[in-house]
């Protein structure tokens, strides 16, 4: 299976007892098609049968469904860990003895404040039912989790919220980021900026730094800022790709049996399937499935996030960001920490005055390995005029650095265009040509290249033969490695011993 899936958010109804205003799902009552009981413990066996580890389930309210905790036993009896994100109001010694002897593996409480915050949010009353509902967990020893949607009017209270959360001897702390959706929609002035995404992560890197509560960042959370790195290595070991797992590991299910790449993608073009009409493995494996993200690359991005270094591994986060902000899953992700520091970056480049400046800019950028504001401040210099043979060849080997491989591709030919015997430059063309799936056509410029290049200039012979490497043109790889080193016997002896070894 090229996508396996590991877990799922499973909304088993859209019945709840809150009517909360940054609700994404605009609970309120059930809907009529919910799955039956028999539907819902036949699915958690479909779940089991395709290897899955764990399942969240959420609404709605889950304790107001009146077989939740069947359904938490069916998926724990198929060795499948079941958790609960519950809103707290109903949870009481007995919906946690129902609970444990479920089997449940993890109960989430969703708090989105101080008191009165989250009051106002949600339900007068319901943060001191959370309260002595974590009581009740601590009493029991139980470590509860915690998940905190962060918006505007809570933002400045996640510091003492922490605080609280440690004395309740809470074990887990998800931070996750509102969307402009469903009720917050209406609500848009809850909202995060941009901005303000640092803070967030400032609140998380400091709270994982005591030691005294883990942080979960939510997946629309980041990316890639130096605090947001160290973040993800503190939990992880090491800083994994950030990219949407969406329909790749993870999926959603809905209350009636729709499956979605992501329950925050309520839009019914995102469902691939239902399964009162086909099984979740022939969903699921369906190569039509979730085409959009698995099939997602960096090129269909917009905006910085198509030019981004991180591009590749991130393919711009978390797509319900995108599409709740930007309008598309292909949209750029404006609520990226490094998106804002670029833009800014951008903002300040775009106050200098002297195109040469910005020249000198650029290079200084590039000599540190600085490759994305190297390639901020040469574009606005080629987009204020420049167009020297100099800042192209810079400009596309900064924009090859960056995976940015059309870029590179249409610095060089800009260079060709006026220079056809630039050995750089048809060596630079070639190589973008490969990298941009164009093999045979790329492989024609570095044999070009290599015509024009002299022996102070061996960097095609390199390339080219690297490229065979790539392709499993071994036999071709090593004739011109002997054929570069006719130019200059020193030439790539360490490449050649390892073609051979290889």
């Amino acid at each position: 299976m090229i996508n396996k899936p590991v877990t799922a958010v499973w909304e088993i109804t859209m019945g709840c007892n809150l009517r909360c205003g940054h609700c994404g799902s605009s609970c309120a009552s059930p809907l009529p098609d919910e799955l039956t009981t028999v539907e819902a413990l036949r699915l958690c066996d479909d779940i089991s049968e395709l290897g899955m580890e764990w399942i969240s389930l959420s609404g709605g309210e889950p304790t107001t469904r009146s077989d939740w905790d069947q359904i938490i036993q069916r998926l724990t009896s198929n060795g499948v860990k079941a958790n609960l994100i519950t809103n707290g109001w109903l949870m009481d010694e007995q919906i946690l003895d129902r609970a444990i002897t479920a089997g449940v593996n993890i109960i989430a409480f969703s708090i989105d404040g101080l008191e009165q915050t989250h009051d106002m949010i949600r339900k007068k009353g319901s943060f001191q039912r959370i309260m002595q509902a974590l009581d009740l967990m601590k009493e029991r020893k139980i470590g509860p989790m915690v998940i905190t949607t962060v918006n505007q009017k809570n933002l400045a209270e996640l510091s003492r919220l922490k605080d609280i959360l440690i004395e309740k001897g809470v074990r887990g702390w998800q931070l996750q980021i509102g969307f402009p959706m469903g009720k917050l929609a209406e609500n848009r002035e809850w909202v995060l900026e941009p901005f303000q995404v640092d803070s967030v992560i400032d609140i998380a890197y400091q709270t994982m730094l005591e030691k005294r509560l883990e942080v979960i960042p939510g997946d629309c959370l980041g990316y890639y800022s130096l605090k947001h790195i160290e973040l993800l290595k503190m939990r992880n070991g090491g800083c994994p790709p950030q990219s949407c797992t969406a329909g790749k590991g993870t999926f959603g299910i809905l209350h009636n049996g729709d499956i979605t790449a992501c329950t925050s993608n309520r839009d019914k073009s995102f469902i691939a399937g239902n399964i009162r009409k086909r099984s979740l493995r022939e969903i699921w494996e369906d190569p039509t499935s979730f085409a959009w993200n698995r099939g997602m690359k960096k090129e269909m991005l917009e905006g910085l996030c198509r030019t981004c270094r991180f591009g590749e591994k991130c393919l711009g986060g978390c797509s319900n960001s995108k599409l709740t902000f930007g309008g598309s899953v292909y949209a750029e992700n404006t609520h990226c920490s490094y998106n804002f520091a670029m833009h800014k970056a951008a903002e300040k480049l775009s106050m200098t005055e002297d195109i040469n400046g910005l020249l000198v800019i650029g290079r200084e950028f590039a000599e540190q390995g600085l490759w994305q504001k190297a390639a901020l401040a040469l574009a606005e210099a080629i987009r204020r005029g420049a167009d020297d043979e100099s800042v192209f060849k810079l400009y596309g080997f900064v924009s090859f650095k960056l995976g940015n491989f059309a870029d590179a591709l249409e610095a060089n030919e800009k260079i060709i265009m006026n220079n056809p015997e630039n050995p750089y430059a048809n060596k630079g063309k070639g190589l973008s040509l490969c990298r941009l799936g164009r093999s045979e056509e790329g492989i024609a410029y570095l044999k070009k290249a290599i015509q024009l290049a002299g022996p102070d200039f061996m960097d095609p012979y390199h390339d080219l033969a690297v490229i065979y490497m790539e392709n499993q043109r071994v036999d071709e790889a090593i004739s011109v490695v002997e054929q570069g080193r006719l130019v200059t016997p020193q030439f790539a002896e360490d490449l050649y011993e390892r073609f051979l070894d290889g």
